[in-house]
């Protein structure tokens, strides 16, 4: 079974967990390591054969229009990840149609592919955010990717469906949530990105079995090029529990994600959107 690889793309000091500690008019000052650490995921995927789904920040969009057309000629979708990394529920919908726009433009300008592709910065669509999906399907996008149908401390829709479902009535748009896993009664986040670079390769394993093998869909797995950076500049100011999860493990990440694409088959998003439209609660 195929499987949909991602990969959120942002730069190190772009992240949830430092927005209260590096502010946006400072970013341009910093060291910006997001397209050497794209151009490493690219080789990587080079290597392993596989194609990806790229949600790309609108900003980074902007001032590396190169990496785009570096992306959709190796054979990958870019898609929207927003224009900087503003999560869903801090706008209004007004706010939010613009965002989508700016960010929609840019991306499309730098690639010369459609875009239709969204994914929300930090699954910020949620219950808070009840006319998200319906902006989205008047913007005339095919698909999101943006709830997580967990329980976290930063974001989560618990009572979202795991699989595929169809927010808006009489509307194109699907929404494909992030994998989770079950144990009994629990639903486990299992979509990558912390979860995959801080637990045991094997859980994962375990979990896109369990997703292909029990439930017969497919998997929907993400992770950021700032992951496979273990160089990257530390953030002494943010609290212990933020710089935790995103320092460690940086070092093994590349060695795991290699794992990853010997193990299951991989694809764009869009390729595997239609039949999970199809398949749509």
């Amino acid at each position: 079974m195929r499987n949909a690889l991602s990969v959120d793309v942002e730069d190190w000091f772009q992240v949830g967990a430092f927005e209260r500690t590096i502010d946006r008019a400072d970013w341009d000052s910093l060291a910006h390591r997001v397209e050497r650490n794209t151009d490493a995921v690219l080789d990587l995927f080079a290597q392993a054969g596989v194609s990806a789904t790229f949600f790309t920040l609108g900003w980074v969009a902007e001032r590396y229009p190169a990496l785009m057309r570096r992306i959709v000629d190796a054979g990958h979708e870019v898609a929207s990840h927003g224009y900087d990394h503003a999560r869903v529920f801090t706008f209004t919908p007004d706010q939010f149609r613009a965002d989508l726009r700016k960010a929609r433009g840019l991306l499309e300008d730098a690639s010369g592919q459609a875009v239709t592709g969204y994914r929300a910065p930090s699954f910020s669509i949620d219950p808070r955010t009840p006319w998200a999906h319906t902006i989205l399907a008047e913007e005339g996008y095919r698909y999101s990717s943006s709830v997580a149908p967990i329980r976290h401390d930063h974001y989560g829709w618990p009572d979202s469906p795991r699989f595929a479902w169809k927010p808006v009535r009489d509307a194109e748009l699907v929404e494909l949530p992030v994998t989770t896993a079950k144990w009994g009664k629990r639903t486990l986040a299992a979509g990558g990105g912390g979860f995959f670079r801080l637990l045991p390769y094997g859980f994962s394993r375990w979990a896109i079995r369990q997703v292909n093998e029990q439930a017969g869909r497919p998997a929907i797995i993400y992770f950021h090029p700032w992951e496979i950076d273990p160089g990257q500049p530390r953030v002494a100011g943010a609290p212990l529990r933020s710089r935790l999860r995103h320092y460690s493990n940086l070092s093994v990440m590349a060695d795991k994600l290699r794992r990853l694409t010997r193990d299951f088959a991989w694809t764009r998003v869009d390729a595997l959107a239609d039949e999970e439209a199809a398949r749509a609660a």
